[in-house]
């Protein structure tokens, strides 16, 4: 009978227990998909913002997905605000609540942020507002120094830093960049001169141009190993976009599928590689026979001066992704940058010239150097300009990792905040009524002047402690490539051309651009 009761008395406990764990798995389910969601949603119309009702599960995610497949299958004008086919669903939602809105990312509520001071606050405290934790699709595609947080960050960015010093571009970088670009216009010349002009999709060539310079700055001479590299890389960004159009489906992205398969098997390819190379560099540098001033080979050095100093060095995996970011933002960064200033130029003709002359003021048919480079001030309000109306990047996205006050609302933990460059680049409150235009003149005195009562609403590049490491390694090949162009031909728009800015890691021409080379 004891056994009886005893064996009763253990069922109705586990029983009971069992009970206990569902109701409180069911209570964090519940908070989780509704009741926290639901509170927030009524805080945030508390403190004055607008945006949809929560919905269950997706929040707005179908109609993200929804309105921007139906932007992207559609050109717009060139005169047209490019938010509303890059950022389609944030422009609506800005449009329709005005700046002060928020949209929902799942159950969690993203809030717009489009004020310069609280922009400015935001990328200066950079320690409570941290970058979005990256889902596993993205952590594929890349990592590194641009994502993470801390004392790791504050780590990797110290050892990378002396690859990306001013003498370092000067005396190092600068001579590749020169042989990537001698080789372009060398291939257009050959297609302009059969009948002094020719139509061309420069999109490719330019990609081709930016990869080149990658891999030679990056990877000395490894350029086979480099090459698959970037095919990597593109195929990644490409499936990861692909993959998370399914992000309302809760994990969809974990599941087997054929594109989720892809990335990791694409992954796993990529360290194989990037392993690889930095294996041959360090046997090749061991024995004296290899080149330490390329980008790997400054980084490599720069982690072994930490090492021996008996500070925290990098480990392999973070040279991995290191190098992977090397590729993604010295590529896609310039590619965007220089792209947008072609199809700009062809369409402002007055700009063209006025570049045109001052490269051949400056360095006549000879190759820019580097002190030329500094000496061409039009070229780089136009390059400035570009970046205003078409920045590489449309969006920035941060996290409150505590309880925090911005502004005049208090933040609860782990809000998203988003802050959408495209539109604080156009919005007339800081840039004026012509806003919309193209107006390199605006930058004749430089960035702090071009705006508004100085203030923080050009950030192509970030802002404050974290702004991008490469932003003058971008901006000398921007400018190189655009001096020796501007030497060789003029260029217009082609009747084939087709206005359609869309949105990857950063803004490109989704059916390419099409212009008219002439020879000069």
């Amino acid at each position: 009978m004891e056994i009886v009761i005893r064996q009763y008395s253990i069922g109705f406990s586990l029983a009971f227990l069992t009970i206990i764990i569902v109701a409180i798995c069911t209570w964090k389910l519940l908070n989780w998909v509704w009741l926290k969601p639901k509170k927030l949603e009524k805080y945030l119309i508390q403190k004055g913002f607008s945006g949809n009702s929560y919905k269950l599960f997706h929040g707005d995610t179908k109609e993200i997905s929804s309105m921007t497949k139906q932007a992207m299958s559609r050109p717009i004008s060139l005169s047209d605000n490019i938010a509303s086919r890059v950022l389609p669903f944030q422009y609506h939602i800005i449009s329709k609540y005005g700046k002060n809105s928020f949209m929902w990312i799942g159950p969690t509520p993203s809030i717009n942020i489009t004020d310069s001071s609280l922009t400015r606050e935001i990328l200066y405290k950079h320690e409570i507002f941290q970058k979005t934790p990256r889902n596993p699709i993205g952590r594929l595609v890349f990592n590194g120094m641009i994502l993470y947080e801390g004392e790791q960050w504050f780590k990797v960015r110290n050892i990378a830093n002396p690859a990306f010093r001013m003498d370092k571009l000067k005396d190092t970088h600068l001579c590749e960049m020169y042989t990537s670009c001698d080789h372009m216009v060398e291939k257009w010349k050959i297609l302009v001169s059969k009948e002094e002009s020719c139509e061309l999709n420069v999109w490719p060539h330019i990609q081709a141009l930016v990869s080149d310079v990658i891999s030679r700055t990056a990877f000395g001479s490894n350029f086979e190993e480099a090459r698959k590299i970037v095919k990597l890389l593109r195929e990644q960004l490409h499936l990861s976009t692909e993959s998370l159009q399914y992000v309302y489906v809760p994990g969809w992205r974990f599941l087997p599928t054929a594109t989720n398969r892809k990335l990791k098997d694409n992954y796993n390819e990529l360290q194989k590689l990037i392993k690889g190379i930095i294996n041959k560099k360090e046997q090749a540098l061991k024995v004296g026979k290899g080149r330490n001033d390329d980008l790997l080979g400054l980084l490599m050095e720069s982690n072994c001066k930490a090492v021996q100093q008996k500070e925290a060095g990098m480990s392999l995996q973070e040279v991995i992704e290191e190098c992977k970011l090397f590729y993604l933002a010295g590529q896609e960064t310039t590619a965007s940058l220089l792209v947008w200033t072609m199809v700009l130029l062809s369409t402002h003709p007055y700009w063209q010239e006025r570049a045109r002359e001052e490269v051949f003021q400056v360095s006549g048919s000879e190759i820019p150097k580097f002190d030329d480079l500094n000496k061409l001030k039009v070229v780089t309000q136009i390059l400035y300009e570009v970046l205003r109306l078409y920045p590489p990047a449309a969006l920035l996205t941060r996290i409150n990792v505590k309880e925090t006050k911005l502004g005049e609302i208090v933040l609860p933990p782990r809000i998203i905040l988003l802050l959408p460059i495209i539109l604080i680049h156009r919005d007339p409150e800081y840039w004026g009524d012509d806003a919309e235009e193209f107006n390199p003149e605006r930058f004749s005195e430089g960035i702090s002047k071009a705006t508004k009562n100085n203030q923080v609403a050009f950030f192509p590049f970030s802002w404050g402690p974290r702004i991008c490491i490469g932003q003058n390694f971008a901006l000398m090949e921007a400018k190189l490539t655009l001096a020796m162009i501007l030497q060789n031909f003029s260029f217009q728009l082609s009747p084939a051309y087709i206005h359609a800015p869309a949105r990857r890691i950063t803004s490109y021409p989704q059916h390419g651009a099409h212009l008219i080379l002439h020879k000069i």
